[in-house]
């Protein structure tokens, strides 16, 4: 059997992992020059099997106010909107009004968030070394009685869902992050104590080298121009890698392009209205590892993730809705900087920090698409959102067992790639 994908982030490399274990011919189409370069490249490095939840959230308009108030705050939004930033936010609001649409979704992302977690952890006993990945816990820290609330019911689903988690006070708050400045009128902090870290950029080039080992094989600096199908099965696609070519279809194609796969799909009859929602990351060398997180701090007053990588530490935040706009803020780091300098002063040398932003591919509800498309031999592995690094590894498993009419762990109805067919982009 032969299968194409197409996109060569931490999803393609991982679904391209397991199709090559499950005996497929595999062959990776990337428009890049080599793996992991666009969302994977510097996100927050957190694994955060047990902190997914939805992009529609019902708190979605009070938070997307104080963002746009706050220069803190996590939402950011060019002014005026473009046509499709306005589209799709009605869509999110539409699915944050659904009832029950909240609560269905953020239990399809946590049990997708645990097959991932099993999954990375057979990946990590493979590559013990070489991409900073550890399961040292998650910790979740505020001041603020409000965000304390929210803490409160992200427990409740993680109770109901089986997920270990804890409850820690200041005292028990510096065991768990001993370099963590003013943690003496914090409220009680939530500890997700499977969640984990690591380097995805770096990760997505040791299974590359490991699926090259096992026969895959990569074009980079190709992108797919054309599909050529006769309405029920893909027939091939036109390529370009600086001239024309053709590559004939497979016995399946799996499009895991990210932010490029609404335009992708499109021509296929698939509605993925698929958004890039831009985040932005600082990446430092450590001065002092002692001063450093011991793996991931989710600041709620900052609105920042904070990460341990080996010798590096990196700070990640923002959402903002400015099409794939790649300017860099100097506002935006300086918000990055201080979280820093508040919660870990002293760690890492800001001055020699790496910028980055990237886009993730936000679906209006949240969930991934992970499915059958409308064409017999169409899969789709995307639209992960922030969440794409957490949950690639699952999502990869996930779709072995659909692909082979095996049954799923979990409820997968929730990911269904046409669920979008009524809804106007």
């Amino acid at each position: 059997m032969r299968a194409i994908i197409v996109g060569a982030g931490i999803v393609g490399i991982t679904t391209a992992r397991m199709l090559a274990r499950r005996g497929y011919t595999v062959t990776v189409v990337d428009a890049h020059e080599g793996p992991g370069l666009e969302t994977s490249y510097a996100n927050a490095g957190q694994r955060s099997y047990g902190h997914v939840s939805p992009w529609a959230a019902p708190d979605l308009i009070a938070v997307g106010l104080k963002g746009l108030i706050r220069r803190q705050g996590p939402l950011k939004m060019h002014m005026p909107p473009a046509p499709r930033t306005l589209g799709f936010l009605l869509q999110t609001l539409r699915y944050a009004w659904e009832n029950g649409r909240y609560e269905a979704s953020n239990r399809a992302l946590l049990q997708l968030g645990q097959v991932s977690r099993d999954a990375f952890n057979a990946i990590d006993h493979e590559l013990p070394e070489g991409f900073d990945g550890h399961h040292q816990g998650l910790l979740e820290i505020s001041r603020d009685p409000v965000e304390y609330a929210g803490l409160q019911n992200k427990a409740k689903a993680l109770l109901e869902q089986q997920i270990e988690h804890q409850w820690l006070n200041a005292s028990s708050v510096n065991h768990q992050e001993p370099a963590l400045a003013a943690t003496g009128n914090l409220q009680p902090s939530l500890l997700i104590n499977g969640d984990g870290t690591g380097d995805c950029h770096r990760l997505s080039q040791l299974l590359m080298a490991q699926c090259r080992e096992a026969g895959v094989r990569f074009l980079f600096n190709t992108t797919v121009t054309q599909w050529e199908h006769d309405g029920y099965a893909l027939e091939g696609a036109h390529v370009c890698d600086g001239s024309s070519n053709w590559l004939e279809a497979a016995d399946t194609t799996v499009v895991c392009a990210g932010c490029a796969s609404r335009d992708l799909t499109r021509p296929l009859g698939v509605k993925l209205p698929v958004y890039p929602v831009k985040g932005y990351s600082l990446t430092a060398p450590l001065d002092n590892p002692d001063k450093a997180p011991r793996s991931t701090v989710v600041d709620l007053d900052n609105n920042v993730a904070i990460t341990r990588l080996g010798d590096r530490m990196r700070v990640t935040g923002f959402a903002e809705l400015t099409g794939f706009n790649r300017r860099i803020p100097e506002s935006r780091l300086q918000v990055l900087q201080e979280a820093v300098h508040e919660r870990f002063p002293g760690a890492a040398d800001l001055r020699h920090a790496e910028p980055w932003t990237g886009f993730r591919p936000m679906l209006p509800d949240g969930p991934p698409a992970l499915g059958a498309g409308n064409l017999r031999n169409l899969w789709l592995n995307t639209g992960h959102g922030t969440f794409g690094w957490t949950l690639s590894a699952g999502s990869a498993e996930l779709l072995g067992r659909m692909m082979h009419g095996e049954a799923a762990p979990i409820d997968v109805r929730a990911f269904d790639p046409r669920r979008f067919s009524n809804v106007t982009r």
